[in-house]
């Protein structure tokens, strides 16, 4: 029973905040200060889930295959390389060093 619970609370609280974001006056959205927070916002939530992904395993700071597969695609970004190749190379990291440590 305590599931249906939560999984009605779940509902009503997307719906609430759907109907909060339709309430907002189109005049405040409108502002520099809103449009900036608002592009800049999704990049800085991104790169924090990915930072607390790679390095974090609980509550201990981990430097393992993530954290190289990472620093390869920060490399590849560098070179320019295509999104795609990015991403192979960060999965070949990865990879490769997981399978070589076990």
């Amino acid at each position: 029973m305590n599931f249906w619970i939560a999984i009605a609370a779940t509902a009503v609280g997307c719906y609430a905040v759907k109907l909060a974001g339709l309430l907002v006056p189109a005049g405040a959205l409108e502002r520099p200060v809103v449009r900036r927070l608002a592009a800049l916002l999704p990049v800085a939530l991104l790169a924090a889930l990915t930072a607390q992904q790679t390095f974090a395993h609980g509550h201990t700071l981990v430097l393992d295959a993530r954290a190289a597969g990472v620093g390869a695609a920060a490399v590849a970004l560098l070179l320019r390389a295509p999104f795609l190749v990015v991403v192979g190379v960060a999965v070949a990291v990865t990879a490769g060093l997981r399978a070589v440590t076990g």
